[in-house]
């Protein structure tokens, strides 16, 4: 049987006495891969350095929407690129795109974030992992403006329409599932449409102290009860939901995984 991959988290966030066993639980779940999130600079390196310490960790930098205080320098760019190019467990742009909360950045600032990062990963050739709430207009038409579908990439925590979707997977990007899909029925909906070949599968793991109980975070152990809710919906096999999106996230960027014995 595949593994399953991870393709969005930000354990690198955890504290770090509790990463080694964080990594475990999902390797005791079926978890074979995780990918671990930049949101700034410091924590791309942050997950750089964690890709390095994990065989199974691989990471992605970027700076997301809402770290923004102002439009971002040269120096910055250059920096992400570095670590691009000097680690080859930087699999992809991440997490970059468009958050439109009343208490988010200027949009000018994001959007100038967002079409930089969009350059880098075609300059680079890594796929994309975008972001977006309460912009997902504005976020396909940069998408479409700036040819992201040169690189592809992954729509994550998919909370959208099926036009939505539709549109992202006509740009080269795969729609990335999580918990949500276990609680909203219109998503639910959404996912019963969405051809199996263009899924992939997510946690979003972060520590989330705001919860009572420690044993209530959110970790990559989780991620099977996405995919045990996706055959669920489309009435296929456990086995059959594994396969493919491992398939699907391996070829985007490019993994080679192991089978669990």
């Amino acid at each position: 049987m595949s593994l399953l991959v991870d393709c969005h988290t930000h354990i690198n966030d955890f504290p770090p006495l509790e990463i080694p066993s964080v990594i475990e639980r999902a390797y005791s779940e079926g978890v074979g891969i995780i990918i671990s999130a930049g949101t700034t600079l410091q924590s791309s390196q942050a997950c750089v350095e964690l890709s390095r310490a994990h065989n199974q960790v691989y990471c992605g930098v970027g700076l997301h929407p809402m770290n923004l205080a102002g439009p971002i320098d040269r120096k910055t760019y250059h920096n992400l690129e570095k670590l691009v190019v000097e680690n080859p467990k930087v699999v992809c742009i991440s997490e970059i795109g468009l958050d439109f909360l009343p208490t988010s950045p200027k949009h000018e600032y994001q959007y100038q974030a967002f079409k930089n990062q969009i350059q880098l990963a075609k300059d680079l050739n890594k796929p994309i992992i975008l972001h977006s709430r309460e912009s997902n207009p504005e976020v396909i038409e940069m998408l479409r403006q700036e040819n992201a579908n040169q690189v592809g990439g992954v729509f994550h925590y998919f909370q959208g329409d099926l036009n939505t979707a539709k549109a992202s997977i006509e740009l080269g990007f795969y729609i990335s599932f999580a918990k949500p899909l276990l609680r909203l029925p219109w998503l639910q909906e959404v996912a019963k449409k969405v051809p199996l070949e263009q899924i992939v599968v997510e946690t979003d793991s972060a520590p989330q102290p705001w919860k009572k109980y420690r044993k209530n975070w959110t970790e990559p152990s989780h991620l099977p009860l996405v995919v045990s809710k996706l055959a669920e919906l489309k009435e296929i096999s456990v086995e059959q939901v594994i396969s493919q999106t491992t398939y699907n996230i391996s070829k985007l960027l490019n993994l080679d995984l192991p089978k669990l014995p």
